[in-house]
């Protein structure tokens, strides 16, 4: 085939026909009806393209505000709207199982007689695998009494305010109370339900009742940072890891939490490693924006040796700890272990590191003493001299006991909160079914030997007993004095004042509000024994109350009158619910040993009492007392407060921990 060849210019113009152009370059456009081309560039939007091309830092300063406003945007719902806060948290369309905050809230009355509400058990595991119950408390807006059961299906993934389901093919309306999820102790017994055939009257927790009463609530605070403090000082933009044992509503756990929470509100970096999540306080943890780290292990090793300092709040933590020095043996310089157990386990458990950390910090003298002598005995040699470093009520008790804290504004002075105070206590006392003349006990702790509550209730059996017996003792007296006044007319006037003073007696009431119900550290087979004791004294049951285990203890502690610490052993290590209930102008009856000997002194803040069932007569002997003087429980309470106000405020705590990071963090 022979070959076609084509001219110079007849290549050029099949060239740019195949490069989408009518025209070479080379040839003129004589008879071109377009508008000439005002550049090199191709299409009607050239101009534009390179406009955006020699103006780059006009686009990146666009880009840089729609990304600075997204950031404060999400920063200021994350602040101030909890909804969004569930959503943030959201993973494929499903809430965290620990991103919930939640309280439970049941109605202010007996269990069993309850017919608005309605308990559902859900139960779900999380991600340890560890089993749950949720208590959901339901109220409907119409009237009825009938007690509605849903399953897990049944539970709608969106946990809000209102819940819609059918019922009978309608829309009806139910709304949600706020519920509190609680991680299921291994020791508690699915046979304790909390029914009034067990417990009896289990009421409250208030906390609705108190943010309506106060028009506060502790949720809404803020950071409470002393600006001008040396703790200040030493923490800004420092980092520090915090360790807990396990997250029950307990004392230890609580005290670091508020420790984490300081940190925070003073500009450093927090990060919480948790041996063992089962409780309540993960909802709060996750409500303050503590970071909780993922695993107790290879991570939390990481995360600990970048901290300036490692706080271990519990001598439980002796092992984390051992694993950790293993991992970076230097890394005992940075670890201050503050020990809150005074029983000689706890010793044995937190032995091995007790000389490798760099300080200990206790909560009392008498455990200081104790645990310096148990290392004594075991020729164990301390790194640095022991810190005490005691505990104390936090702004958001203080705040709410009229007592002056950073939560006070002008609008909520202290004289206005104590008002409030008052109120809350009528409201509360009418919940419980109390009058003005009943005196109310309160014990609130773990349920378990150490802490004495069956003793505790043998001794309010032989005080009511002696109450019983002065009755009657009285009433033969009045009817005698009365026989005497028929024949001498002068008496008659004060036989009827001692008549009427009798009487008003008679009408005093002996009640006693025990909690916390559902703690992780209860103790089932005690329990049982207690209630036991109560089936076998009919008319000490109708004297007890219980109340689940919460963090809202402000309302009880406003319905109170007298406050027991009946810690048995060598006693309590310091007793935090002893100092919050000498804020609030409580009577504290205590036994004495341990730490609450250093805080109530007898006949001035308080009464003491030998441990043991020795001491039960003397126990009862204390509160039949406080009972027809409640001139004296009020004195007691006053000088209880003022003790509280120059000793055990936060301002005092955190002023010694100063000695704690100024011998502990790095230069």
């Amino acid at each position: 085939m022979e070959e076609v060849r084509l001219s110079p210019l007849r290549q050029t113009s099949l060239k740019s026909s195949l490069s989408g152009r009518s025209t070479p370059r080379v040839s003129p456009r004589v008879y071109s009806g377009r508008t000439p081309r005002r550049g090199s560039g191709g299409g009607g939007g050239g101009g534009a393209v390179q406009w955006f091309r020699s103006s780059r830092l006009v686009y990146w300063l666009l880009l840089i505000t729609l990304w600075t406003y997204l950031g404060f945007y999400v920063q200021s719902r994350w602040a101030h709207d909890h909804e969004s806060k569930v959503e943030f948290l959201r993973f494929g369309g499903e809430v965290r199982k620990d991103a919930l905050h939640v309280e439970k809230n049941k109605g202010m009355g007996d269990i069993a007689n309850e017919t608005s509400d309605a308990l559902v058990h859900i139960t779900s595991k999380d991600d340890a695998g560890l089993n749950k119950r949720t208590d959901v408390s339901l109220i409907k807006k119409e009237d009825g009494a009938s007690r509605r059961s849903l399953s897990s299906r049944q539970k709608t993934r969106k946990t809000g305010w209102v819940s819609r389901s059918k019922i009978r093919g309608k829309q009806k309306v139910i709304m949600i109370k706020e519920v509190e999820t609680k991680a299921l102790d291994d020791e508690q017994d699915p046979q304790l339900p909390m029914t009034n055939a067990t417990y009896g009257k289990l009421l409250g927790p208030f906390g609705s009742l108190e943010d309506k009463v106060l028009e506060w609530s502790p949720h809404r605070r803020s950071g409470t940072c002393d600006r001008k403090s040396d703790f200040k000082r030493f923490v800004w933009s420092r980092r520090f890891v915090l360790v807990f044992h396990e997250l029950s509503m307990t004392g230890a756990p609580i005290s670091m939490m508020e420790l984490a929470s300081e940190l925070l509100s003073c500009g450093a970096t927090v990060s919480a490693v948790v041996l063992s999540r089962r409780g309540g306080l993960m909802p709060e943890l996750i409500r303050r924006r503590i970071k909780v780290v993922e695993d107790k292990g290879e991570l939390s090793f990481k995360t600990a040796m970048k901290a300036d300092l490692v706080i271990a709040g519990s001598a439980v933590c002796g092992s984390w700890i051992d694993q950790y020095m293993n991992h970076f043996p230097a890394g005992g310089s940075q670890i201050a272990l503050w020990i809150m157990e005074n029983r000689r386990e706890y010793f044995d458990r937190a032995k091995p590191v007790l000389d490798r950390v760099k300080m200990l910090v206790f909560l009392s003298e008498s455990q200081s003493k104790q645990w310096l002598t148990w290392c004594e005995e075991n020729h164990i040699k301390l790194r640095s001299q022991p810190v005490i470093v005691p505990l104390s009520v936090n702004d958001e008790l203080a705040f709410v006991a009229g007592i002056p804290s950073s939560l006070n504004t002008p609008t909520l002075s202290p004289e206005k909160m104590r008002e409030k105070r008052q109120t809350l206590r009528e409201s509360v006392r009418m919940e419980l079914g109390l009058t003005d003349e009943d005196m109310l006990v309160m014990s609130l702790s773990s349920i378990n030997p150490g802490k004495g509550q069956l003793l505790l209730l043998e001794s309010v059996a032989l005080a009511l007993a002696g109450k019983e017996q002065e009755a009657q003792r009285n009433h033969k007296s009045i009817i005698r004095k009365e026989k005497v006044s028929l024949y001498r007319n002068k008496h008659r006037l004060r036989g009827s004042s001692r008549q009427l003073k009798s009487v008003s007696r008679e009408k005093q009431q002996l009640k006693v509000l025990l909690g916390s119900v559902g703690s992780k550290s209860n103790k089932v087979g005690y329990i049982k024994e207690m209630l036991s004791f109560l089936s076998n004294n009919g008319n000490l049951s109708k004297s007890v109350m219980w109340t689940p285990a919460t963090t809202r203890v402000a309302s009880l502690y406003s319905a109170a009158d007298v406050y027991v610490t009946n810690s048995q052993g060598v006693g309590e290590t310091f007793g935090r619910v002893t100092i919050e209930a000498m804020a609030y102008g409580l009577a504290v009856v205590g036994t004495d040993a341990g730490g609450t000997k250093e805080m109530v002194q007898h006949n001035l803040t308080g009464l003491l009492h030998s441990i043991g069932r020795s001491g039960n007569e003397e126990l009862a002997s204390n509160l039949l007392f406080l009972l027809r003087n409640p001139d004296t429980r009020l004195r007691f309470g006053s000088e209880g407060r003022k003790k509280v106000e120059e000793m055990y405020m936060k301002q005092h705590m955190y002023k010694r921990f100063v000695d704690v990071l100024v011998k502990c963090m790095r230069p």
